[in-house]
């Protein structure tokens, strides 16, 4: 008999501490749904009166270089996340495709930045009435040196589909698409180089011209990373016997 209710008051011990560490876990965790309520709500600025407001976002002008750059350079990665998705399916080298696959994972990833940006701004994604690079065209008459990035007449003439420097034509993308083998990972290559001379000659205007940091920072990492690429296509062009397009990009 004494066994049993031994026995009986272990379990119920047992019991008794298995609630214990239900309920404080519990507790923890609305501890933590408190927590980070508290934190969304101060981050707002909807508390009740008594926590600090985080400081207010500057938002940069929607004729800003920081806005300008977010469009164009969105627009002009979303072509490099093209190219790279047709070369894929145009030639089974490894190594094509496997740069192919890192500009494009890396454009794409850099490119939710930007229009995450102009949606935090609130700013639209495209302007009306606004040329592609007229920010860049605007940091001439501000003193800043940009002639050697958008010409020595201060613009860029779209055509064929080609919007802004180093940017493929309609016409080159339907050759890419129609390529295969060799033929396409050379043509890819030359393309590419194109649009990164463009994009690295973009990100130097905003590095130059933008004033948010977080942009700016973002802006010379695509400067070293796609100067490394250039390098390394380069290397692949002469793999295969042929060279970057003469007098093309920036």
């Amino acid at each position: 008999m004494t066994e049993v209710t031994e026995e009986t008051e272990e379990t119920e011990a047992a019991g008794s501490l298995r609630r214990v560490r239900r309920v404080a876990g519990a507790a923890v965790v609305l501890a933590l749904l408190f927590a980070g309520a508290a934190t969304v709500a101060s981050a707002r600025g909807d508390g009740d009166g008594q926590h600090t407001a985080a400081p207010a976002v500057r938002v940069p002008a929607s004729g800003s270089a920081d806005a300008g750059f977010a469009r164009d350079m969105a627009v002009h990665h979303q072509q490099a996340v093209e190219m790279s998705f047709i070369v894929r399916d145009r030639t089974d080298d490894e190594d094509v495709r496997r740069l192919a696959y890192d500009i494009a994972n890396t454009q794409a990833n850099q490119r939710g930045m930007l229009l995450g940006w102009l949606d935090l701004w609130e700013l639209p994604k495209a302007a009306a009435g606004q040329e592609p690079m007229a920010w860049m065209a605007a940091g001439q008459h501000a003193g800043h040196d940009m002639a050697g990035m958008l010409g020595m007449d201060g613009g860029y003439e779209a055509h064929d589909g080609s919007l802004m420097p180093g940017m493929a034509t309609r016409t080159e993308l339907g050759q890419l698409r129609r390529a295969s083998g060799r033929q396409a990972e050379v043509l890819y290559l030359q393309l590419m180089t194109d649009h990164h001379r463009g994009g690295v000659d973009m990100a130097r205007g905003c590095a130059d011209l933008c004033t948010v940091k977080a942009e700016k920072r973002l802006a010379r990492g695509m400067v070293e990373g796609q100067r490394s690429e250039l390098a390394a296509m380069a290397g692949m062009l002469a793999e295969r016997d042929a060279a970057p397009r003469p007098g093309k990009a920036s």
